[in-house]
């Protein structure tokens, strides 16, 4: 099985902000221990390229609650 990574968006953050805007929610198929809190997408694209893994975004469902 192919090594994942899953991440969501920071709920705080605003567009253009110079904050990382991804949380990492989980991993599975490495053994994978992380100590930032928040991390920029280009840190997790790098991050899996080493590890062989693949980034999984997850959806937040912030979208839903703005079209209600």
């Amino acid at each position: 099985m192919e090594p994942m990574i899953f991440v969501r968006e920071r709920r705080k953050v605003e567009k253009g902000e110079k904050k990382p805007r991804f949380r990492i929610c989980g991993v599975s198929g490495v053994n994978l221990k992380v100590y930032a809190s928040h991390m920029r997408k280009m840190e997790l694209d790098e991050m899996a390229g080493h590890l062989g893994a693949r980034v999984i975004v997850l959806h937040s469902g912030k979208e839903d609650k703005k079209e209600k």
